[in-house]
């Protein structure tokens, strides 16, 4: 299981979050976002609107010590996780970069060696490739249901599974992908969750009323 960044930030529930990860009968690896860092005191948050930074700053109590440090002790990516596959939250080059032009993620593509990176930040399904024998490079926002990319010999990826708790891409179910090593594919899937159970949660503990709100259209 592989986290891509932003475990805690928006949502009513940090210190569930947390735990969850720690009950998977998974091995997982897990790297810090934006988010992560405010809520753990590496970073002042002041590039934050108003709205992630008082999120921010009600998270940050709310955790126990315990899996405050957990958040704390979060790596930096990229991580090298086998042969071939690398995670990042932003992009290779900045951790905190927002990936969302093909002439960003090429640059990105060129300063490694590894074919497939998964990337977050952006919470938009998408894929960005660039194949080594020409130059060609291309990007497509992935949507629907499921989706699967056969992944072809003599290219590199960046792919970014969406988002499980906060889709940006008008979508509201989960965003989460698989890979198969095997067969080299890599499928995108989306999940229905209760989100009024998650929007009743955010509320009950005087968070935004916006945080609750785009849950229910994606944004």
């Amino acid at each position: 299981v592989l986290v891509l960044g932003d475990l805690v930030g928006y949502g009513a529930t940090p210190n569930e979050i947390v735990e969850e990860l720690g009950r998977l009968e998974l091995p997982f690896q897990a790297i810090r976002g934006n988010h992560d860092k405010v809520v753990a005191g590496i970073d002042d948050g002041l590039n934050f609107n108003p709205t992630a930074l008082q999120a921010a700053r009600w998270t940050s109590p709310a955790l126990t010590d315990e899996n405050l440090e957990f958040i704390r002790d979060l790596p930096q990516g990229p991580i090298r996780i086998d042969e071939g596959l690398l995670i990042c939250h932003g992009s290779l080059l900045d951790e905190d970069e927002y990936l969302l032009a093909a002439l960003d993620a090429v640059e990105s593509l060129l300063s490694v060696t590894e074919q497939v990176t998964f990337f977050g930040h952006t919470h938009i399904p998408s894929m960005f490739s660039y194949r080594d024998e020409d130059g060609h490079a291309e990007v497509a926002v992935l949507e629907g249901e499921e989706v699967t990319i056969q992944l072809a010999e003599g290219t590199r990826y960046m792919l970014n599974p969406g988002s499980v708790g906060q889709p940006r891409d008008r979508d509201r179910r989960a965003g989460y992908m698989i890979y198969d090593t095997d067969t080299r594919s890599v499928t995108l899937r989306r999940l229905e969750y209760p989100i009024e159970q998650a929007q009743e949660r955010i509320r009950a503990a005087g968070l935004p009323d916006m945080l609750a709100e785009r849950l229910a259209i994606g944004i």
